[in-house]
């Protein structure tokens, strides 16, 4: 690697230090060897954290003269890469300062930081240091080219993410969500109940369903035959089951798949194919009789 500090010098962002990273290292391929960038960038070493209750951390001074990064010992490996991206990340940002002198310590929470109050800084650092990682090992321009928009939206695409970039199958259904080009969001699910959901902001329409909700009773992830780590084909189901729908507008014709995991987890793909405004008439499947009755039921 040929990558210095110095080629990042100026750059306060994360999707700046990463344009600058994969500038002066053009022939980069995934897996990325977060590693090796990391020894390649001043950390001086990757050793094993035994702080309870933290994930990572960073040992470094005030002026990042040199930088130190420690992982939770006995990590499954993509969570570690992770872990050593998002501790790159606190490390190659010039604005982030700890809140204890020389040492970041950063718990599973701040790991799922991915937004923050605008008067949160510690918040920010976090999601901040968060995108440094997400971007570094799903750079975007490798990503768009891997993602194939000849197919339908599914999460056979997310597993083949998951293994060629080494990245957790979660973190392979957000960027998915975030980079795909047609209308579509991934939920992280938990015992039947959503944990996170992953969507492109202002494209994917409103959803009824938030993070703590069950999953609706005609999800696939109900009643489908359930075999983990097999994905489930992609069925069409009622838009009104995941999203809100306003009378008088045509409903998206929505899609639903599900990848069935261990200990009760799941990830769920939503495909919603959102019409065009048009003359939509509600009404025009339904006979008198029902329109006579709608109108006389609203009026009270």
């Amino acid at each position: 690697m040929k990558v210095t500090r110095l080629d990042l010098d100026g750059t306060g962002s994360p999707s700046g230090l990463v344009a600058k990273i994969l500038k002066a290292e053009p022939e980069l391929k995934p897996p990325i060897p977060i590693e090796k960038l990391a020894l390649q960038l001043d950390i001086g070493e990757i050793g094993e954290l035994a702080t309870e209750g933290f994930e990572g951390g960073l040992l470094t001074d005030e002026v990042r003269s040199f930088g130190g990064i420690l992982v939770k010992k006995g990590m499954q490996h993509q969570r570690r890469r992770f872990t050593i991206g998002h501790e790159l990340g606190h490390f190659l940002l010039p604005f982030h300062k700890p809140a204890k002198a020389g040492q970041f310590l950063c718990s599973r929470d701040d790991m799922r930081q991915w937004s923050a109050k605008e008067n949160d800084r510690a918040a920010q650092m976090e999601v901040q240091a968060n995108q440094f990682s997400a971007l570094m090992l799903m750079p975007p321009p490798m990503l768009r080219k891997f993602i194939d928009r000849r197919r339908d939206p599914d999460l056979t695409q997310v597993l083949g993410l998951h293994e060629e970039f080494e990245v957790s199958k979660e973190a392979a259904a957000r960027s998915f969500a975030e980079y795909h080009d047609q209308t579509i969001a991934t939920v992280v699910v938990k015992d039947g109940k959503v944990l996170r959901i992953y969507k492109k902001r202002n494209k994917f329409p409103w959803m009824n369903i938030g993070v703590g909700d069950t999953v609706p009773a005609n999800s696939s992830l109900k009643w489908a035959k359930q075999t983990e780590g097999c994905v489930s084909p992609l069925r069409q189901i009622g838009a009104e089951e995941w999203l809100e729908t306003e009378y008088g507008k045509r409903p998206p014709e929505l899609y639903e798949q599900v990848l069935p995991q261990a200990r009760g987890f799941a990830i769920v793909l939503l495909w919603a194919e959102v019409p065009d405004e048009d003359d939509y008439d509600p009404d025009e499947s339904r006979t008198a009789k029902q329109r006579y009755k709608d109108r006389s039921t609203s009026r009270f």
